[in-house]
Formats: structure tokens, sequence, C-alpha cells
């Protein structure tokens, strides 16, 4: 199947690796591995598009070389990673008028977005896309449950996100090597619990997160604890956080900066809890990541984490904004050694079971299959044809 993938919201290429970069190109890459032939739409940068008109010249050209481009390559299906408000879907709607299949991947509703002058032209874009796709598949039960106020049953489907979990292995060697770097030759230094976070650290809920985490671990070591803390992530709010750390933990949080997915495995290996709030967090990846790695979670029941995290199981999930539930939470797994290799092992199990991409994935990847059989026809109307000559 020759498949155009569309991502509304970032390009696959785009320069900060986030959340929804990491989602889109797992899916793009599996689709790959399963054979089909992929090519990545022209992109035009769609977040708050609608509220800036000097963008919409280039809108219609890339909505015109997009047609084209799925005529030249025969594309069977037009797939879109995630649609909302903010980055409604603006060409995806506009091949299934020339009748390709159209899917989509991640999509959100949220009726309360068309009570607001501002979020209002974004609400109704979105919802028109939602309406066009020939099936939407939800990675999120929160987006699942609210497309049920838009869609019939039947046109929409919740899976579980998936992860590359060959990817993400525990590594006995990193962690040695890593633990000796972090904390040097010091006595016990592999019984001192290493508290891990990672996030892109931009100005906002990300570095909210993290300054929470150093807020946390600071009353940690009030309570006579002496945890680690490592930090990876890097971003514009680096410095802020840095500051912050040498006032209250001098000499005892690590900033690693940028570190490559690929690393991300040694940098999980040599911790032993992974601590992050959370707070409006889309879906997590960073937890799924931790968790095959052997990291319990401390985390809170916000957002994207309720899908990824078991609460006592894999982790623990706490009320927003509540410290002293989330220091609890931290401080019980850095004393309870044993809890810590229950959870942790409990948490690299559950990703293995739960979200393995390959598994989670190819039942969507059924579903596409029909859809494009069902078509049965070339995707595009003659009409085109003569409008692109």
């Amino acid at each position: 199947m020759r498949i155009l993938f569309n991502t509304p919201f970032k390009p696959l290429d785009h320069e900060r690796l986030s959340g929804d970069v990491t989602i889109a190109r797992d899916l793009y890459d599996y689709l790959i591995r399963r054979g089909h032939e992929v090519k990545p739409c022209p992109h035009v940068p769609a977040l708050w598009i609608y509220w800036k008109p000097w963008l919409w010249p280039a809108l219609a050209l890339i909505r015109r070389k997009a047609l084209v481009l799925a005529r030249d390559f025969q594309a069977g299906m037009v797939l879109t990673y995630h649609t909302y408000y903010k980055a409604p879907d603006l060409i995806g709607p506009c091949l299934r008028e020339q009748g390709t299949p159209y899917c989509i991947f991640s999509g959100a509703y949220a009726i309360k977005r068309s009570a607001k002058l501002k979020t209002w032209p974004g609400y109704h874009l979105n919802r028109r896309a939602l309406l066009a796709a020939d099936h939407i598949f939800s990675n999120k039960s929160s987006d699942h449950h609210a497309l049920r106020r838009l869609l019939p049953d039947g046109s929409h489907t919740y899976l579980r996100q998936g992860l590359p979990v060959e990817r993400f292995v525990f590594d006995p060697r990193a962690r040695r090597a890593y633990r000796r770097d972090w904390l040097g030759q010091e006595i016990g230094g592999e019984e001192r619990p290493v508290l891990v976070t990672a996030a892109v650290l931009r100005p906002g809920v990300k570095v909210e997160g993290v300054a929470w985490v150093i807020r946390c671990v600071a009353e940690l070591r009030k309570g006579g604890l002496s945890p680690f803390l490592v930090v990876a992530g890097d971003g514009p709010g680096r410095k802020e956080l840095e500051a912050l750390a040498n006032e209250m933990l001098p000499g005892q949080v690590r900033f690693l900066g940028l570190v490559e997915r690929d690393r991300l495995k040694d940098v999980f290996s040599a911790g032993d809890v992974f601590v992050f709030p959370g707070i409006n967090e889309g879906l997590g990846m960073v937890y799924l990541e931790a968790q095959a790695c052997g990291l319990p979670v401390v985390a809170t029941s916000h957002a994207g984490a309720v899908d990824v995290v078991r609460h006592e199981r894999t982790g623990f999930l706490v009320s927003p904004f509540d410290m002293t539930a989330f220091a609890s939470a931290c401080a019980r797994l850095c004393t309870d050694h044993a809890l810590r290799r229950e959870m942790g092992q409990n948490a690299a199990r559950f990703v293995r079971e739960q979200h393995d991409i390959d598994v989670n994935y190819a039942m969507m990847d059924s579903v596409l299959q029909r859809i494009v059989e069902r078509s049965g026809r070339f995707p595009f109307s003659e009409s085109l044809h003569q409008e692109s000559r």
C-alpha cells in the first residue's frame, strides 16, 4: 500500500524532538517495516494558521503540491498523525474530496473549543477533518471517549500507544559506567537512589515540571534522604533550571543536555526511579521508554500518564499539584529497594506486554488495508488530473 503521511502540527524532521515527533516517527517507521511505501506529505505549519493570514498563500500552494504528489505517487491512503483545534488537518480533507481514502491517527475533539472566539475557527476546521475521515485511531482513552460525541460507533478505534520495545532494554554495563560518572567512587554509590527526569526544557509546563522535580528532591533531602537527580534534555529553560538546582541542591543534580533517543536507554538503565509530574502532558511517551528499561514512575494523574502507567503496579500516580503526595511516593521508592525492584520489573513487563508497537498497531494496519481495498478504484478523480495539468 502506498501511504501519504501527513503531520499538520510538526514535520517529521522537526529539529526539536518531542513526544509528538517521536510518536509520528515511530508510526512512520512501523508502516515502512510492514512493507508499505510511505512518503511524507508537504508540510505547512498549521499551528494557529487560521489567525495567520500571511501563511494562507503558502497553504494553498502546499495543498496543490500534496494533491499532485498523491496523484503521481498513486497514493492509496492519506494518513494524518494528530489533528486538533490548534493545528487542524487542512490537507487530508482535500484529498478525501478527490476520492482518496483518509484516516487519522490521534484525532482530538473538544466541544468546549467552540465557545471562544480564539479557538472557534480551529474547532470547526478540526471537526471538518474528523468528519471527513474514513476511520480515526485514538492513542488516548480520553480522546476516544470524546469522539463518541461526534462520530458513530465503528468509525473510531482506541489503540494503546505503541513503543519499539527492542530499542529500550536495560543495559547493566551502561548502568555501571553512568553511575560511576555521576557519583564517582563514593561508598554506597550503587545503593544511593538516582532519580531521572527527561523533558524538552522549554518555558511552560516542561520547565515547570522539572522545577517541580527539583523542589521535590530538595524536600526529600530535608527529610534525611540523599537522592541524586539526573535531568536529560535541553532547551531555552535550561539556565533557569540550573540556577534553581544550584540554589536548592548544590552538587546534587546533573544536567545531561540533549540525549539522543537511542542513548536514553543507557540513562534510564543507570537510574532507579523516573519522576516527572506530566501536567498537561499529551501522552507521555517518555514514561513508556523509562518503564521499558525497568524504571518505576512517579507522576500525576492529570493527563497523559494515566494511559501508560499502572498506579501501584508500575509506579505511583498522585493528585496534581500535591507536593506532599508526590514527595511521599518518591521517598517510598527511594527507601524500599524491594518495592522499587518489583515495580521496575512490573514496568518492563507491562510495556512489553501492553505497548509493543508491532502488536498494538497490527489491527490499525488491517483496517487501513480494508479501507483501501473497499475503495475499489484509483483514488483520484479525472477533475484532479485536469486541474494539475
